[in-house]
């Protein structure tokens, strides 16, 4: 993989996650746009790390390192925006660990579905 398509690995990466999960918040039933926005910031802070950091584990230890990375930093995605969610959403039909849940699990899939088309 040349270093020149990593800006634009982690940006699609980056929108397709903040339209996934913001999409799928709206269809279950956050409409507030402080709500969304939240979504949205939830997922710029946490999407970067998740992105970049199993790639350097990957180049520097092996792929074994990367997808320990990888399901170490998706914990930490779960929980950073459960907080934020907790803290900051007004939305409180779905608790807020579970729409992280719900959320990232969904945007997660349609990451590993999509990817070999993508990339």
């Amino acid at each position: 993989m040349k270093s020149l398509y990593l800006p634009y690995i982690f940006s699609v990466c980056l929108v397709l996650t903040v339209i996934f999960e913001t999409v799928l918040a709206f269809i279950l039933g956050v409409r507030k746009g402080k709500d969304l926005f939240n979504v949205v910031l939830a997922n710029v802070m946490t999407n970067p790390l998740v992105s970049i950091l199993p790639l350097y584990f990957n180049l520097k230890y092996g792929a074994l390192s990367r997808n320990i990375s990888l399901v170490l930093l998706e914990i930490f995605a779960l929980f950073a925006e459960y907080f934020i969610y907790k803290r900051f959403l007004s939305y409180k039909k779905i608790p807020p660990f579970l729409l992280s849940l719900i959320l990232n699990a969904f945007s997660y899939t349609a990451g590993v579905i999509l990817s070999p088309f993508i990339f």
